[in-house]
């Protein structure tokens, strides 16, 4: 079991899903937490996001473990709001250990009629979000010559996916971004990974636009209509991970020797790649 104790973790996109998962593991292995997330809705994207509800919700449920949290709302896509978060994390805490860059979003369209917004919105959240969290992260990481930072990219960020080319694409720039920082910082005691979670139990994936991709030939599909199909995509034959399986894998704390690495929890996906 980590021992976490007395580390300090900032969560993006902390209100749900795989976020509070990350921030509800690290709290039960001993740390405080810092939770942030847009907390609204983003216009490309079809269905509905978090709620400052769904953030305060975390917050409880971390308290609820005897860990401290704080929580704000903030865009990944706002350089000066990842600094801010970056900021007030270190004026509650004094210290940022642990950094999970988790934020992101899905949609769906061939790259032929894709329009400028969603591919910007894209690219915005999930690779420049990224970029902005990590950034902000590093030079409190850098002065203390100490820290992790674990980014959520995807198993589309290591294969092509029709459909899904923008979010592919924002998805393998993380793990160039990535590895690029873990040399970066490669003396300064800081690790960087990024981990790769095949499809995921969340509002992410469940909800009629991802329903209708995965069973286009059926009226109204259901999540009952799609499992088998989600059971297909793995050797494991299972159709999704529950949130809890990645995160951990991002609060391990055991092999503080890799860095630049990734962790694919891909229900044996990994097995197709070279």
């Amino acid at each position: 079991m980590p021992d976490l104790g007395g580390k300090v973790a900032l969560v993006t996109g902390g209100a749900r899903g795989q976020g509070r998962a990350h921030a509800l593991t690290l709290a039960r292995y001993g740390c405080d937490v810092a939770a942030c997330d847009i907390a609204a809705p983003i216009g490309t994207v079809p269905y509905p996001l978090a709620t400052t509800g769904d953030l305060d919700e975390t917050a409880r449920q971390v308290r609820a473990l005897g860990r401290r949290c704080l929580t704000r709302v903030a865009d990944v896509r706002s350089p000066s709001d990842m600094a801010a978060a970056v900021a007030a994390t270190l004026d509650a805490f004094g210290r940022l250990d642990i950094v999970v860059a988790n934020a992101g979003i899905c949609t769906i369209g061939q790259i032929a009629v894709l329009d400028d917004e969603q591919w910007r919105d894209m690219i915005d959240t999930n690779l420049t979000g990224t970029f902005h969290t990590v950034r902000a992260a590093l030079g409190p990481m850098i002065e203390r010559r100490s820290g992790r930072i674990i980014a959520t990219s995807s198993m589309a960020g290591r294969m092509g996916m029709p459909n899904l080319g923008h979010y592919v694409a924002a998805k393998w720039g993380v793990i160039g971004l990535i590895k690029s920082v873990a040399l970066e910082v490669a003396t300064l005691g800081i690790t960087a990974n990024v981990v790769c979670p095949a499809t995921v139990d969340t509002d992410m994936v469940h909800n009629p636009s991802m329903y209708e991709l995965f069973c286009p030939d059926m009226r109204e599909p259901s999540r009952s209509d799609v499992e088998p199909v989600y059971r297909r995509m793995n050797p494991m034959r299972e159709p999704w991970l529950d949130p809890t399986d990645v995160a951990e894998a991002v609060a391990s704390d055991e092999a503080r020797s890799i860095s630049g690495s990734t962790m694919e929890v891909s229900l044996g996906g990994s097995a197709h790649l070279h």
